[in-house]
Formats: structure tokens, sequence, C-alpha cells
């Protein structure tokens, strides 16, 4: 999200020192402007940073943009790519997703690939249609599951504390999972780990993380607070 200036590293650190040696893989994606000093405050932990965003171009006359060499060259080593907000807000195509995966894949990046339905597609039974369209548009096919994570996220659930029936969220992901296994073989489909993502918090994490392929969580307002945070990485159990 676009939170956090020079103070909010504060809750990094802590982060870091309530999770020493997480069991899971965490990921912290700050905005541009904190990417290098994020990845310098957490160079002697487990914790990783990442970007909330990459262009497709690796350089070039894209005023305002980061491209994946900046992330990386900044101690970066995720790029989050299509999320709901960026669709929306930026008018950004299941095309433009798949190029900036492409992108990021190319510098050794991991892409956060985000898929999702607003609550008028939801309502008119099309979530599965619109999701298996965005993952076939959105994903590249230089996918792996060293370089790709996918993240369900249903828009009409971002930060408005509103969470899909587990059934829902299960529906989802072993959709996902089927299309992942279909395109790309079961030994890296069934790799790919699968995040949720919508109203992630403490007094949920546990549940969500028990309903199947659900690997981790894409989490928004609840990382803002390293209290919070540790809370959900701590819920989350290791294979």
């Amino acid at each position: 999200k676009m939170n956090g200036i020079s103070a909010a590293l504060a809750e990094l650190t802590a982060l870091a020192e309530a999770c020493p040696t997480p069991r899971v893989d965490v990921v912290i994606c700050p905005p541009a402007t904190l990417l290098h000093r994020a990845a310098q405050a957490v160079l002697n932990s487990p914790i990783r940073i990442g970007a909330q965003n990459c262009h497709a171009a690796d350089k070039g006359a894209h005023t305002g943009d980061i491209s994946a060499g900046m992330i990386q060259d900044a101690g970066g080593s995720h790029a989050i790519l299509g999320h709901s907000e960026r669709r929306r807000d930026h008018g950004e195509t299941d095309a433009i997703i798949c190029a900036q995966a492409e992108a990021a894949m190319a510098r050794g990046l991991v892409a956060i690939i985000c898929v999702g339905e607003t609550l008028d597609e939801r309502d008119a039974g099309q979530t599965l249609d619109v999701v298996a369209t965005q993952l076939a548009d959105s994903v590249p096919d230089a996918a792996s599951a060293e370089n790709m994570v996918i993240a369900y996220e249903p828009v009409w659930a971002i930060g408005t504390g509103r969470i899909p029936v587990p059934e829902q969220i299960v529906q989802v992901h072993n959709a996902i999972r089927a299309d992942l296994v279909s395109r790309f073989g079961a030994e890296i489909g069934q790799a790919v780990p699968l995040l949720y993502g919508g109203s992630v918090k403490p007094s949920n994490a546990t549940d969500i993380f028990a309903l199947d392929n659900v690997d981790g969580a894409l989490v928004g307002g609840a990382s803002l607070k390293a209290a919070d945070f540790s809370l959900i990485v701590q819920a989350l159990k290791p294979d």
C-alpha cells in the first residue's frame, strides 16, 4: 500500500526481532522510497524485501516507474504484480502484468502475481472464469515454483473486513491449483505457493491457513504493525 515513511522502518526492525528465525518465508514489500533502506534493515535476518510493482522495461523513458533491475539493485528479491488496485487505478491489463512478470523473472526476482474477482463478478457467478482468465493471461510461460507465487485476492474482501467463507476460498484455490497443474505439469503446478489475500489478520489467520491449498497470505493493513504481523507469521505452520 501507499503507507510508510522513514519512521516505519522501526516496525521492520521490530518484526526482525520478533521473528529472528521464521519457520516460513517472510517478504515485506514497502513503498519504493524505502526499498533500499528496508533491505539494509533486514540484511542479517531471514526476512526478504520486495517491491509493490515492476515495469516491463529494464530501463527507458518511463517516468515514475521502477524496473526489475532497480528492485534487484536496491536489495529486493520479489515484486507484487497485478494487484487489484494496480489493475483498477492504473488500468494494468493481464498482458501488461504478464510482461512485468517476464521482466521480473528475467532479473531473478520472484513474481507475486495477484488474481481475483470483484463483487459484481462474484454475484454473477463468474469467479472461476475470471480467475482462470487472469491466470492464463497474466502468468508467463517461464513461470516455475521458484520464480512465481500466486495470490488470490477477492477484490470485495480487501480492506473491508469481509471474508469469503472457507468453502469459497478453497473452491478458488483448488481451481488455481488445477489450472497450474494442467498448464505446467504436476511437479511445478503442485509446488507453486498459493497465497490468500483479503482482510487477513491475527484473529482469522489460523483458520485461513488450515484450508486446503492455502500456503500463506498476502497481507495488507495488518502488516503495518510488527505486533500484528508477527502473530500472522506465527500462525502459519511450515510444511
